[in-house]
Order: C-alpha cells, then sequence, then structure tokens
C-alpha cells in the first residue's frame, strides 16, 4: 500500500509544536493505525500519559484505552524507557533525564455508533479523545497532528489546516473537540453571513447531496434569531451514511451525524436529518462557547456531574425545530406533529413523577436503562426541552413578549461566550433581569422537583389547542417483540395494567385463554372486550406461568396540536414572539 509522505517529516522534531502527534493508517481492512507522539518532558522522573475514558457530548464512561496495543516509549536518542500502566487509561513512563521523548503505540479502531474511531478501506473517523493521549502539564500547549494515509484519501477537520493531511491546535481540549474525517468522500462548500462552510459526505445511500448542502445553508442563516454574533469563523458538517450508522456529536466548530444508509429519502426521515443537524449547530453556542461551571475544564478520566446538563441538551432540542421552522423547511403542522409526540410521551413516561430535570441531569452519567428508564427517571433531552418551553413562557408572560428563552441565551452566550461557565444562579440572574421576576419558585417547582407540565396553558397562550383521540384500543403497559413462539416482554410500564398484574421484563408470552398466539399481541388484544379479563400463559426464566390481565382503554392514534377558530390579537402576538413566524389560521 502506498501512503502520502508527512509534510512534517522534513521539519525538525518539534519545529511547529509544543507535542506533535502523527497518526499512520496502517491496515485499514484490520481497523488499525500506528500513533507516534514526540514531546519534550521538563524533568527527569515519573511522566504519565492520559487517554481519556470519555469523550465530550457522549456524558457517559466509554473506556476508549480499550484499543491501545503495543505501548512504547523512547528517549530521542532511541534509548527505551521504562514504563507501567498504572490506571485503565494511564500509562507511566519513568525518565532518567529531563528532555525529548517517543511514544508510540498500536490502535484498533473498529467503533462507528459511539462516533469515537473507525478505520476501515474508505475512511478513517479519528475523535483525538479516542486516539491521542496527552500529559496533565502539556494539556495547554499547542499541538500538530499529522497523517499518513492511503493514496486518493482526503482529510478534513474544524482545525487549522497546515498542509494536505495535517492540522494545528491550539492545545488539547481543542484538539480533543475538533474531529478528523479522511477518506474516499464528497465535499461541498459553502459562504454564509460571512462565514465559510464544508459538508462532507462519507458512505452512500438514497441523499440528495446537493439538495442536503442547500439546506443547511438556510438552517445555519438561522442563528441569528438567536444569538447576536458566532463562535467560530469556519464550520464543518461532517455526514457517515452506512448501514445501521446512527447518532450525531457536537464539536468546537463541527458536527459528525450519523444515519442509516438508506434514511434521508422519506419526507419523515430527512426532517430527522434536518433536526439532527441544527440540534448539533445549536450545540456551537449552548455547550461549546458556554457551558455549566461544572464542565469547565472537562476532567477525561472522571464524569464532570452537573444538574445543568437538561440546559445542554434540552434546550438544544427545543431550539432545533424552531430553526427549521423559520428556515421554511419544516411546517408549522410538522412543527405541531413533534410538540404533541412529546406531549403524550410525557403522559406516558412515569418517571416523570419520581425524577426532576436537575436529578435526571446529574444522573445522566448513571443513565438507567431498559423499562427502568421511563418507569423511575426521565431522560435530559425531553424532559429538558418541556422545561425549556416552560421557562420560556414565564419569559415572555412576565417581560410583556419582549424577552423569550432566545434571549435569554443570547445573554448566556454574551456573558459567557469568552470564559465558558455559567451557573444554575447565573441563569436565574439573566431571567430576573430580563423579566423582573424572580425565578426561585419556578426552578424550586420545575428544575429541582418533578416537573409538572401545563401544556394546556402554553399552548393556549400561543392560539393552539391539544386534541385527543376518543379511548378505543386495549392499553396493557407492554412493550413486546414479536418471535416465532410468541412475543417477548421488553418494557412494562409502572401501575400499569400489566404491571400491577406482575408481568416482568423478560416473560414471554405464548397463549391467552388457552389459544396459541400466533399474530401481534396487540391486535390479538382486540379480540377481547374492554375491561375483560384475559388469561396470559408465558414461560420466565424456562417455567410455565399463568396471569390475569385485564386491559384499560386508551386513545387509538396520534396526538394533534391545531390553531384555535378565532385567535384573539394577544395570542397571535404570543406565538410570534414565542416561534418567530406567523400563527396559520385554522382549517
Amino acid at each position: 500500500m502506498r501512503y502520502l509522505a508527512l509534510l512534517c517529516a522534513v521539519l525538525p522534531l518539534w519545529a511547529s509544536a509544543a507535542v506533535d502527534y502523527q497518526i499512520k493508517i496502517t491496515d485499514p481492512d484490520q481497523h488499525l493505525a500506528d500513533i507516534q507522539i514526540k514531546m519534550t518532558a521538563e524533568q527527569a522522573g515519573a511522566f504519565s500519559l492520559k487517554l481519556p475514558a470519555w469523550r465530550s457530548g457522549k456524558y457517559q464512561i466509554l473506556d476508549l484505552a480499550n484499543g491501545v496495543r503495543r505501548f512504547e516509549a523512547r528517549l530521542a536518542n532511541g534509548q527505551a524507557v521504562p514504563v507501567e500502566k498504572t490506571e485503565k487509561s494511564t500509562w507511566q513512563l519513568q525518565l532518567p533525564a529531563a528532555g525529548d521523548i517517543v511514544v508510540s503505540y498500536q490502535l484498533y479502531a473498529n467503533e462507528l455508533n459511539q462516533r469515537t474511531r473507525h478505520i476501515d478501506d474508505t475512511h478513517a473517523y479519528i475523535n483525538a479523545s479516542a486516539f491521542l493521549m496527552y500529559h496533565d502539564a502539556q494539556r495547554k500547549d499547542p499541538v500538530t497532528v499529522s497523517l499518513q494515509v492511503p493514496q486518493g484519501w482526503r482529510s478534513t477537520s474544524g482545525m487549522t489546516r497546515t498542509g494536505d493531511h495535517s492540522f494545528k491546535a491550539a492545545d488539547y481540549d481543542v484538539l480533543a473537540d475538533s474531529p478528523i474525517e479522511t477518506g474516499i468522500h464528497q465535499s461541498f462548500t459553502f459562504k454564509a453571513d460571512g462565514r465559510d462552510y464544508e459538508v462532507v459526505f462519507w458512505g452512500q445511500g438514497n441523499f440528495d447531496a446537493a439538495q442536503t448542502v442547500k439546506d443547511l445553508e438556510k438552517i445555519v442563516l438561522q442563528a441569528g434569531s438567536i444569538w447576536q454574533g458566532y463562535p467560530y469563523q469556519n464550520y464543518l458538517f461532517i455526514v457517515h451514511a452506512a448501514s445501521g450508522a446512527r447518532g450525531a456529536t457536537e464539536h468546537l466548530n463541527s458536527t459528525v451525524i450519523q444515519r442509516d444508509r438508506f434514511s434521508f429519502r422519506k419526507r419523515e426521515h430527512y426532517l430527522e436529518f434536518l433536526s439532527t443537524a441544527a440540534h448539533e449547530l445549536v450545540h456551537t453556542w449552548n455547550v461549546k462557547a458556554y457551558r455549566p461551571a461544572e464542565l469547565v475544564p472537562y476532567d477525561y478520566l472522571q464524569p464532570n456531574y452537573s444538574k445543568l446538563l437538561w440546559i445542554s441538551e434540552g434546550s438544544t432540542s427545543y431550539f432545533q425545530n424552531q430553526l427549521l421552522l423559520r428556515a421554511g423547511l419544516m411546517t408549522p403542522q410538522e412543527f405541531y406533529t413533534d410538540l404533541a409526540k412529546r406531549l403524550k410521551r410525557f403522559e406516558r413516561t412515569p418517571g416523570r413523577e419520581i425524577q426532576s430535570v436537575a436529578q435526571s441531569s446529574f444522573d445522566n452519567w448513571i443513565s438507567l436503562g431498559g423499562d427502568h428508564a421511563d418507569n423511575f427517571s426521565v431522560n435530559i433531552y425531553s424532559e429538558g426541552y418541556l422545561v425549556s418551553w416552560m421557562l420560556d413562557h414565564f419569559l415572555m408572560n412576565n417581560s410583556g413578549l419582549k424577552s423569550n428563552y432566545r434571549t435569554l441565551h443570547n445573554e448566556l452566550y454574551q456573558r459567557f461566550g469568552k470564559t465558558t461557565a455559567f451557573t444554575a444562579a447565573d441563569v436565574q440572574k439573566i431571567a430576573e433581569d430580563l423579566t423582573g421576576k424572580s425565578l426561585a419558585d419556578f426552578w424550586l417547582d420545575q428544575v429541582e422537583t418533578p416537573l409538572e407540565l401545563d401544556a394546556e396553558t402554553l399552548l393556549t397562550a400561543a392560539g393552539l389547542q391539544l386534541v385527543k383521540p376518543k379511548p378505543t384500543e386495549p392499553f396493557t403497559g407492554l412493550t413486546v417483540q414479536a418471535d416465532k413462539t410468541g412475543a417477548e416482554i421488553s418494557k412494562v410500564e409502572r401501575d400499569s395494567p400489566a404491571w400491577l398484574a406482575d408481568f416482568s421484563v423478560g416473560d414471554q408470552i405464548i397463549a391467552l385463554d388457552g389459544l396459541q398466539l400466533q399474530t401481534e399481541l396487540a391486535e390479538r388484544l382486540k379480540d377481547f372486550p374492554a375491561d375483560t379479563a384475559i388469561k396470559v400463559t408465558l414461560f420466565r426464566d424456562g417455567r410455565l406461568l399463568e396471569r390475569q390481565l385485564t386491559p384499560k382503554t386508551q386513545p387509538a392514534g396520534s396526538w394533534q396540536i391545531v390553531p384555535v377558530a378565532k385567535p384573539t390579537r394577544q395570542q397571535k402576538a404570543y406565538y410570534r414572539a414565542w416561534l418567530g413566524v406567523d400563527l396559520p389560521s385554522a382549517k
């Protein structure tokens, strides 16, 4: 395999930066790369190198060091340096003297959906948190990174380019928040409001690249509806289209968005992609330019606990579709449909009665899974969205529509865009400055305490109303996955008929009233009159059991949000202050 030469190879060892990283894609089919780090130790003795245990934008420990192999360290003259691994993500060198050192190791990179590291025969996605180690005392020193890649590959990043396959950054934190995409891909550029944008597509699928770029341009132009000013001069969208790909992550002046390769053509799927792109763009301000004080600086080996992650994620979710609405990429009805789904999900989440959004933020590092996730907790995205909506209402209602939640976030940017860190007290102070009203009671009742959502008041203020279908279909509280022999339970909603009848996750339902289950459980339940006890036969851990289940009825179909027939002038004004567009007429 032929490789492109490293531009820095002809330069002195430390000519360009205090720390120099070199990444060589050695065997893309086996997902392997060789890493070399060149740095200077100020004194003899113990010298520790660390690889982060998590990456920004993913508030969970990922144990990224599990891909490191063949770690070695040498002095500039080639003398080997003793190395001992002292912690799962820490390698300690014993240096005989101060001076230049060279560290090398092999890295296995075959993880795509966590958006940390992936190498194959067509590309490499490089998040430095999962590739490159740092020394604590040199974390704020300037760095360079250079790549050796297969012939025909192209490299791009949000960092400053110094060559076709080399970049520089002010320090390790910038490097760790500026992923590199290198490989065979499509690249597009455009300018908007004096900023330079690049959109890179890796993979094949049913996306329309040219149209997508046009729509992204419309989205970025809406940033001014929230913030005055930009935290970047150039911005990079990285789009991965691959089988089973999912998720997205924000970075300092870039984002990576992953979608299944055939999830772009349908309108609803494409809107999901655009919403994700808007979400990640919002993060460039909310979480990158300003973020909760507990996240400053990042502790790459330990969790950065904060009760404000709901602002980082939930408020970002709250803004994402507003950008699409104002850009004309989403219709008002599509906006209402998404909001109605969120309200329905909130009502069907028993955990909303137990956990506050502040508690959910703190516990995000140990977030629950399975049926307990909804039964005993809430998530910072959906719950944070609704708390943001209520806070928006508080601001508009108490300022005569002169201020809103966008105003508050612009103030966060203006006040903390340079220092980065803000606190809960800062948010409350801004709200009080904008309204003359204390936010203390709201914060206690809706942020620190489980949310009591008054959706009717919020919708009515905007000239909207919620319409629920009449209860017509059986409700058990069960979520099941069909298999050849019946249906396996994957979730049991707390206090539902199934919960009260002692059903459990993992139970395999095989028969109803003595007849084998041969169709979808939801369809079979429709054969029984409402409020009728049904004998359910199931296997639990290989044991044959029976349970009595009495379904209730629930509304069949989707909830809807529609404009009221005759909105008042005040409702129209509120709607415009809220969303930045005019309230459509009722049909």
